[in-house]
């Protein structure tokens, strides 16, 4: 499983709206952004309280690009 489909997965597990949920990679030779686009009325439920919940986003897929040698950022999209 690529980082990005690890992440279209959590973020589709946590809001109403599944079939809102896009994730796009934007990479380059040693480093990725992936963006999470979601429903207006599900960024509360990928930010959580305080941030923790993307910040866990954030921390699973850098572990999970580390095994693969590539450095990686999360963004959250409007």
């Amino acid at each position: 499983m690529t980082v990005q489909e690890l992440v279209k997965y959590i973020a589709r597990s946590l809001v109403d709206e599944p079939e809102a949920v896009n994730v796009r990679e934007v990479s380059g030779e040693r480093s990725a952004i992936i963006e999470i686009h979601v429903s207006p009325n599900d960024i509360g439920k990928i930010i959580g309280k305080r941030g923790r919940i993307v910040h866990a986003i954030r921390t699973v897929a850098k572990a999970s690009a580390a095994k693969e040698g590539k450095r990686v950022e999360v963004e959250i999209i409007e």
